[in-house]
């Protein structure tokens, strides 16, 4: 179904606002759906550990129907960032029982001597998100000191961007995505422009904790109101005489097939 007017017109100013700023942090965005391609991205990156399962098109079925992802790229045309999203369709079962099935496309390669007996555990959320379910995941963005993209608000103006996308595309009922406790100790979720963050661990064969993930996710009422919040925030701070809703000149759309959004 379509976006109403006044919603999409609140959707195009923020992708233009959010555009732009990236633009003017020297990001590049290329937008596509063709896992083919993203995981040629990926490989071509031989710094960075392999692709998660969850977005490998050899180990997963994932297309245009079930996902959607967005890279960056610096002036010079070198690959600065990655992340991707993956629909998944939790009706009848939950995200604890969903994780039992599948934790061998979530566990981080080598960390657990036996993955068959690897389970995560933890966080209360697991037995309340279901329903249709987006998994926000492969979030990178390259360091580049004081001056570099993370300095200046890129993770959150990506991530929102990515979250934005999905809304449209799927209208999911919860979203989620894992980070290492180093860093949501720092309070990455809220970087990531996530509500909620809940402590969790990957149990080994033994009863050992393996590595320790926390879940962050929104439910959808969450995600309406941190999206009506970045409206309200970007008609405070526009200029009368700033050119408003201009199109980023640098964003590339790459074949998205137009079966995506129905």
């Amino acid at each position: 179904m379509g976006l109403r007017p006044n919603r999409l017109f609140e959707v195009i100013t923020r992708f233009s606002g959010v555009l732009r700023d990236l633009e003017e942090m020297g990001i590049q965005i290329k937008i596509g759906d063709d896992f083919l391609e993203y995981r040629t991205y990926r490989s071509q990156q031989t710094d960075r550990a392999p692709i998660y399962p969850m977005f490998d098109v050899a180990s997963s079925y994932v297309d245009y129907n079930n996902g959607l992802w967005v890279c960056g790229f610096d002036p010079e045309g070198e690959l600065i960032h990655t992340q991707a999203v993956r629909l998944l369709d939790l009706s009848g079962i939950s995200l604890a029982g969903h994780l039992n099935l599948h934790r061998h496309k979530y566990i981080t390669p080598d960390s657990t001597p036996d993955p068959d007996q690897t389970f995560f555990s933890g966080p209360e959320a697991l037995n309340a998100i279901t329903g249709k379910v987006g998994y926000q995941g492969d979030f990178w963005l390259r360091a580049k000191g004081l001056a570099g993209p993370r300095s200046q608000g890129a993770t959150a103006l990506l991530s929102r961007l990515l979250l934005e996308m999905t809304v449209i595309a799927w209208d999911p009922s919860f979203v989620f995505a894992f980070v290492p406790k180093r860093l949501a100790a720092k309070g990455a979720h809220l970087r990531y422009g996530y509500t909620h963050c809940e402590a969790g661990r990957w149990i080994g064969p033994d009863q050992q904790v393996t590595d320790e993930d926390y879940l962050i996710w929104m439910s959808a009422k969450d995600l309406a109101a941190s999206f009506a919040q970045a409206t309200q925030s970007l008609r405070r701070h526009e200029s009368p005489l700033r050119e408003r809703a201009r199109p980023a000149s640098h964003i590339q759309i790459a074949e998205l097939n137009s079966k995506a959004n129905a």
